[in-house]
């Protein structure tokens, strides 16, 4: 079977000194270069926002980031600021290697978020990520990268959901750990069918 390696949102708002910054987040970036010779394929997302976008608590008066708010597709977590298209903290880590097949761009639309490679928050629509893996014949996904609890649990759910034989190597990501969100997303990638290695 055809193995592509995902690697999500290794990107300087997500490391250390970043205006999202997961602890450790930049640790993964070793690993992470070290495996994609591995692999038949790699792809990253990358996580790019307009300014003035829905998921900001700057953007709801009154609110702080970290707030949950309900949006017509759901509940919300509100952010910091982060990966503004075209600032220093949407480019990717200076240390990654980005000689990828594919870069895939989410969360550029300003009325929802985008935590998934594969769908918008509203569980619809879709990124185009699926169409482009089966037209390469790519039915092994390997997920690394930031933070776990959100976009790499998001996007594997989705990934095995769809069908594709998925595994995530917690060695090579970090988490935010939101309130027990950690726990809670290694349980719904478990239960999805997602190997935790």
């Amino acid at each position: 079977m055809t193995h592509a390696l995902l690697v999500i949102d290794v990107q300087n708002d997500f490391c250390p000194g970043g205006a999202l910054a997961v602890p450790g987040g930049d640790e993964v970036v070793a690993p992470i270069k070290a495996m994609m010779d591995q692999f038949d394929a790699v792809i990253l997302t990358q996580d790019w926002h307009p300014a003035g976008h829905s998921s900001f608590a700057s953007t709801h008066p009154g609110k702080s980031p970290f707030d949950l708010i309900d949006m017509p597709y759901g509940p919300q977590v509100l952010w910091p600021d982060h990966c503004v298209q075209g600032t220093e903290g949407a480019e990717f880590h200076k240390d990654l290697r980005t000689d990828a097949d594919l870069i895939l761009r989410k969360g550029f639309r300003p009325a929802i978020d985008s935590y998934s490679a594969f769908f918008e928050n509203d569980r619809t629509t879709p990124t185009g990520l699926e169409g482009y893996l089966r037209t390469r014949g790519i039915e092994m996904l390997t997920l690394v990268g930031l933070a776990t609890d959100f976009c790499v649990h998001y996007s594997a759910v989705d990934a095995a959901t769809l069908g594709f034989d998925v595994t995530v190597r917690m060695d090579a990501c970090r988490a935010i750990d939101l309130d027990g969100s950690l726990a809670a997303a290694e349980e719904a990638m478990r239960e999805a069918g997602v190997r935790l290695v």
